[in-house]
């Protein structure tokens, strides 16, 4: 049989999600797990299928993967209101160069393709394009997705649009990855159409890493947490 292991912190939703994902998958066990060290000895364990993590804190799961796999990054799969993309970075220290945006991008790239997809790709900014000199951060956000965007197109043969600051014509055009100018933006778009708007999530895929980790909000819905299990049961196959 196979296991799934998932991480309980203060949020109790976990447990409930547990029981209706049994309910429906009998066949996958699940490992519920209490402690950081503990669910980071999961992820190694050669024995566990998938791990989840729940609603352990990040931080020190992070840094110590990070430790092993120094590449990571993580991409929220988000499929809500006839909307289905990867947003990415969403960690608050992920994607702060382009260079590092490329590589998530092309992480993203091969995701979708794995599963069936055809990639359109969305680059952000943290401004319209005429923004430009309102400000250091803002122009230079603007000079990276500019970057980003042509580097996108000069190496790959995938669909690429630079939309700035403007998401709402990303995701109106139907772009199923969508690049933050930053993780901190990223997560706070996660959280905006998540958290707030009720938009499902499946978790975030963690990339640069040879294992299954499904990362989750510490604040995610029983929903949430059943869509992850899923999520992770699914790659496991």
């Amino acid at each position: 049989m196979k296991t799934i292991a998932i991480g309980v912190g203060e949020n109790e939703n976990i447990i409930q999600a547990c029981h209706i994902f049994k309910e429906k998958h009998p066949k996958t066990d699940i490992r519920l797990i209490y402690s950081d060290d503990d669910l980071i000895k999961a992820v190694l364990d050669n024995n566990i299928a998938a791990v989840v993590r729940g609603s352990l804190p990040a931080s020190n799961i992070m840094q110590y993967l990070k430790q092993h796999y120094p590449n990571l990054s993580r991409a929220t799969y988000v499929n809500g209101n006839g909307h289905e993309f990867l947003l990415s970075p969403v960690g608050i220290d992920e994607g702060n160069t382009v260079d590092e945006k490329y590589e998530i991008v092309l992480n993203c790239i091969d995701f979708l393709k794995k599963v069936g997809k055809k990639p359109k790709i969305a680059v952000l900014a943290e401004g319209r394009e005429d923004d430009f000199g309102r400000g250091s951060e803002v122009s230079n956000s603007i000079i990276d997705s500019k970057k980003l965007t042509k580097m996108i197109q000069e190496n790959t043969s995938e669909d690429v649009e630079n939309y700035f600051i403007l998401i709402e014509k990303a995701i109106n055009s139907k772009s199923n990855i969508i690049i933050a100018p930053n993780g901190r933006v990223g997560n706070i778009i996660f959280r905006t159409l998540v958290l707030l708007n009720s938009w499902p999530s499946h978790g975030a895929v963690t990339f640069g890493i040879d294992r299954i980790y499904i990362d989750t909000s510490r604040d995610q819905s029983i929903d949430g947490y059943v869509r992850s299990l899923i999520l992770a049961d699914e790659l496991s196959k």
